[in-house]
């Protein structure tokens, strides 16, 4: 920038040259006057004990404490609110996740720890922080509520998913389409010796070729000729569950290979001891004959099978 002077006492004009250096300089030299000025001010006021001055600089502390004071107050009170509505959300959770335990069969036992303490409840009265440190205090219980709560639900998710794999594993679902019963659980006149006998499973009737699939998900632990089942398939489903498959025409699976809940596994027939098509299913926990409606009231269409003893 060009500054020309033009004077009626001056023969010839004279040019200032304005650069961001001069500028600069301008204004260090102007906040050094100014901080200068205020600080001698200070001193005389500390020094002579003016009272205008000394009444100056306490007006002008005052309202910037007062300004810092109320823009502090402003936003604790904000903060403190956004807490208050945390806080009650909390509680919400905290009933949700009591309600899906419950809905869930878990039992209280089962139950995380902080979900057995009992109820608790009363009016929402939020507390406002009055300093910055007691709002930190605050903040770091509600941090660790949350990680608590986040390790909590983390639990329960877990025991959900077990539940929902024990469940899977479970034979709940009728192995062969129709649900009319020959022959049910329990004591009965055996068919062929004449005699009192106990039938460790159930008779579905069924067409010789019916397909056959397996009422839970599991490993197949035999898959053969048996002089009494005829065609045999048993199925491990873990946690001491196997099932049992007999009289079959046709076996689709081999021993080893692992099926799924569902999947067809074979068809129904009249090998071994049989008076005719049918399929024999079992169900075995620790290699002990149940009575399979127990299990199959949780699958598809079941008749009632009342037991019959001699």
């Amino acid at each position: 920038m060009h500054i020309i002077l033009v004077s009626n006492r001056l023969a010839t004009a004279k040019t200032f040259v304005v650069t961001p250096r001069f500028v600069a300089s301008a204004l260090v030299m102007l906040f050094v006057l100014m901080f200068s000025v205020s600080a001698a001010l200070s001193w005389l006021s500390v020094q002579f004990r003016l009272p205008f001055l000394e009444d100056w600089v306490l007006t002008v502390h005052r309202s910037e404490t007062k300004r810092s004071e109320t823009y502090m107050r402003d936003n604790l009170d904000a903060l403190a609110t956004k807490l208050g509505l945390m806080q009650a959300q909390l509680l919400r959770l905290d009933s949700l996740s009591e309600r899906v335990s419950s809905l869930a069969g878990i039992k209280p036992q089962d139950r995380p720890l902080d979900l057995r303490a009992g109820g608790q409840g009363g009016p929402l009265l939020l507390a406002q922080p009055s300093s910055p440190a007691e709002l930190d205090l605050v903040v770091d219980r509600l941090a660790r509520h949350l990680d608590h709560r986040a390790d909590t639900l983390t639990a329960l998710e877990s025991q959900l998913l077990d539940e929902k794999i024990r469940r899977a594993l479970l034979p709940t679902i009728t192995p062969i389409e129709g649900n009319y019963i020959g022959s049910g659980f329990g004591w009965r006149v055996d068919p062929i010796a004449g005699s009192g006998a106990m039938h460790e499973g159930i008779d579905f009737a069924a067409e010789e070729g019916t397909p056959v699939i397996a009422a839970a998900g599991g490993v197949v632990v035999g898959a053969e000729r048996h002089p009494q089942y005829g065609n045999l398939i048993e199925i491990d489903h873990g946690n001491d569950f196997t099932t049992r498959y007999a009289h079959l025409s046709k076996m689709l699976i081999k021993e080893g290979q692992i099926v799924r809940r569902g999947q067809k596994i074979a068809l129904s027939g009249n090998t071994g001891r049989s008076t005719g098509p049918h399929l024999h299913f079992e169900v075995r926990f620790n290699g002990v004959a149940q009575n399979p409606a127990r299990f199959l009231k949780q699958g598809e269409q079941f008749a009632h099978i009342p037991q019959r003893r001699k």
